[in-house]
């Protein structure tokens, strides 16, 4: 595959529940070892994007691309032909996604929860899936709770054994819902810091999120979405220091001052 070419790229997509349009004509372009964080408002499409582009969600018109390959749907001859679920599930192994809830299973250990996938799925032999487990383990800083069950851990472990998860099916980019949102403020932290050293490691990420500093510093490029439309994107520098619209400012100078009034507030203002 051309490395120069986009990760992922998103062509006029529109999504709708009933009635509902959730997404306007998003087109978005995803470079990859790069971070894009979408941030905006509940209600704004963000998680709904995420779940499009793994083809959780079928979209209603548009295209969506991943390593240049086009989700959840063939071409031919002008029209679009949904994938048979084989072929989708063959695809998504691609793309791992974290979710603000964890899904874990609560029956399964730590270890087999990480290896399920890759045994299941991808048929990696058992012993080497074990090592791999252990070795995500480590990475993630929870090597010691290989043997532990879900309901043992804390929120941010289950979190952060959620990400070796989706890691132990060696996926082209990772997507990342609110990743923290679930957890207590002290928990915060550790997740972030898991994903840090994704993000330096050249893991293609993108990441809906509230974290305003984490955008900032890790971020490559930030998107700001409202009402189902991208209202401003570009450098962490630009949008979340001098967005240039006002439906930006107005979020940010919100979000800024329920957490901290610092002066990036003076300096948008």
């Amino acid at each position: 595959m051309n490395n120069t070419l986009p990760m992922v790229r998103l062509e006029s997509v529109h999504k709708s529940f009933g009635s509902l349009e959730v997404l306007k004509g998003i087109d978005l372009v995803m470079e990859r070892e790069k971070v894009t964080c979408l941030i905006g408002p509940s209600g704004s499409g963000k998680s709904t994007l995420l779940r499009c582009i793994n083809h959780i969600e079928r979209i209603n018109s548009g295209r969506i691309f991943v390593d240049n390959d086009l989700v959840g749907y063939t071409e031919r001859g002008g029209k679009f032909y949904e994938m048979k679920e084989r072929d989708t599930i063959r695809q998504r192994q691609q793309i791992g996604m974290v979710f603000q809830g964890f899904n874990l299973f609560p029956h399964m250990t730590v270890e087999q929860n990480i290896m399920e996938g890759p045994v299941g799925i991808l048929k990696v032999p058992l012993a080497e899936a074990r090592a791999d487990a252990h070795r995500l383990l480590t990475r993630v800083g929870l090597a010691e709770k290989a043997t532990a069950y879900p309901n043992q851990l804390s929120g941010g472990q289950k979190q952060r054994v959620a990400i070796a998860r989706a890691l132990a099916m060696k996926p082209k980019v990772m997507l990342f819902d609110e990743p923290t949102s679930a957890l207590d403020p002290e928990l915060v932290g550790e997740v972030l810091e898991v994903m840090r050293d994704l993000a330096a490691s050249g893991m293609t990420m993108i990441v809906v999120t509230h974290e305003i500093a984490f955008a900032r510093d890790v971020g490559d490029h930030v998107v700001f979405m409202d009402d189902g439309r991208i209202v401003e994107q570009g450098a962490p520098s630009e949008v979340l220091s001098r967005p240039s619209h006002a439906r930006t400012q107005a979020f940010l100078r919100g979000v800024l001052l329920e957490s901290a009034p610092t002066a990036a507030v003076t300096e948008m203002s």
